[in-house]
């Protein structure tokens, strides 16, 4: 197939329309984007552009502040809302196609193709509008192994430069939790087509790494310097806690913002089958089938190319293969090395394979935007509604991330026994086991999700 239809390019033009319309349609949801976009909320009211803050007087150390950044800087500028603070992140994963896009031209591969598969893995297109850090994750991912691939193999400064600028960016989205992924995925391939002296001898003269690596830290350590000063303690539990500690003990119980992830060991293996479906299938029917497989590594010159992909592409499940604290979202980085393994493979495809891909993932999303029921236990916005705004807020030893931002702050945290002006608004878990109401005064059923139940509480019957 050497060129795709003008058809599939209006087609892929309306996923994307649909992915940026849809991200006003739906709230931010619990736990993961209703954070990240409350902390977005606080930047912008507090004018803190330093310290992302968990809470008004709690600082946030489990992420650089990258993703904080760019939503409250779309906040700052169009309101805070829900498009708004997820905007950024669509572009971010436009930005990655553009750049695989580009990748696949310098390869002679379709770069159309390329930008279809890749848009159209279920978890690429989710965290294309999500507030989260895996979509700037990946836009990092990608820019530093453009740029690692082309500064080796046309021994380029300005490419492998790029490559660093990647990196920069990356530890200032993640940590250097980038730097060990690039590692996984160019050490390896490294050693599979040179060997290993050889290999090292090659890197040293096609990779300024000194150069490199000082221009990845003038990117990234101002930040962390200016974090550590304004927060004492930031790089001790970051560098420690975040890239250690959560990352060998299930269940790490030193996490300040929560509880870590409990999964099974290899369990990234699984989340990878559909945060990268449909075509995670394919991809594995081509590695099975003999005959597919034979023509893949039959020259040596595609043994390199599709070495370099592969080695990409799996790079985030060797990382996490035996981590208990992962999320499906981790393995979003090597996604883009997919896209590219199979559009080089163009003469596979058909048009009616592309345009029935195209359906995953919009599924997913028809179904977050009108399938209410769904959300209802992943936001509190719908209590809210009921709420006005002249009382207090309460929630029973913990406030929602969804409810915290949708109240603009205002929800506070009630334990039992503490003293309250009525009247006031109670929110608790949909639990007997704490139902903590007694003493609260005479409170009110008003309307409850499916995690969550309103109370209207005044010392009076009225």
């Amino acid at each position: 197939m050497k060129k795709l239809p003008i058809r599939i390019t209006i087609f892929i033009s309306v996923i994307m329309l649909i992915r940026l319309v849809s991200l006003q349609l739906y709230p931010l949801m619990d736990t993961t984007e209703a954070r990240y976009g409350e902390m977005a909320r606080l930047m912008v009211e507090t004018n803190n552009w330093v310290t992302p803050l968990f809470n008004y007087d709690v600082p946030f150390w489990g992420k650089p502040p990258m993703q904080t950044w760019i939503s409250a800087l779309s906040g700052k500028i169009l309101g805070i809302s829900e498009f708004s603070l997820r905007f950024p992140h669509f572009i971010s994963g436009m930005l990655t196609l553009v750049v695989v896009g580009y990748f696949a031209y310098r390869k002679s591969i379709s770069p159309l193709l390329s930008i279809v598969i890749l848009l159209t893995c279920t978890g690429f297109y989710i965290a294309s509008g999500a507030i989260m850090t895996d979509s700037l994750l990946t836009l990092s991912m990608t820019l530093s192994m453009f740029g690692f691939y082309f500064g080796w193999k046309n021994y380029s400064k300005k490419h492998a430069y790029l490559g660093f600028v990647g990196i920069g960016l990356g530890l200032l989205i993640k940590g250097p939790l980038i730097i060990v992924l690039i590692a996984l995925s160019i050490l390896p391939w490294v050693i599979i087509n040179y060997g290993v002296l050889e290999g090292v001898k090659q890197f040293w003269l096609r990779i300024p790494i000194v150069s490199g690596l000082l221009l990845s830290l003038i990117i990234a350590v101002p930040w962390y310097v200016i974090a550590e000063k304004t927060t004492p303690g930031f790089l001790h539990y970051f560098f420690v806690g975040e890239h250690w500690s959560r990352f060998t003990v299930s269940g790490w119980s030193g996490d300040l913002y929560g509880n870590a992830h409990s999964e099974s060991r290899g369990m990234i293996w699984i989340f990878w089958l559909y945060i990268a479906f449909p075509w995670s299938f394919l991809f594995l029917y081509k590695l099975v089938n003999n005959t597919d497989r034979k023509k893949l590594f039959a020259d040596k010159r595609d043994l390199n190319w599709y070495s370099f992909l592969i080695c990409w592409l799996i790079s985030p499940m060797v990382l996490f293969t035996f981590s208990g604290n992962i999320l499906p979202m981790y393995v979003l980085p090597g996604l883009p090395a997919l896209a590219l393994f199979l559009a080089s493979q163009s003469h596979f495809f058909d048009r009616n394979k592309i345009v029935l891909s195209c359906f995953a993932p919009m599924a997913v999303i028809v179904l977050l935007v009108f399938y209410r029921p769904m959300l209802a236990s992943k936001s509190d916005v719908s209590l809210m509604k009921y709420v006005k705004k002249s009382y207090p807020i309460y929630y029973i030893n913990e406030a929602s991330f969804s409810g915290r931002f949708y109240t603009r702050g205002q929800a506070m945290v009630w334990k039992k026994g503490q003293q309250i002006i009525y009247p006031f608004y109670l929110i608790q878990r949909n639990n007997p086991q704490e139902n903590d109401l007694v003493g609260a005064g005479n409170c009110t059923f008003v309307i409850k999700n499916k995690k969550r139940s309103l109370y209207f509480c005044s010392d009076s019957n009225e």
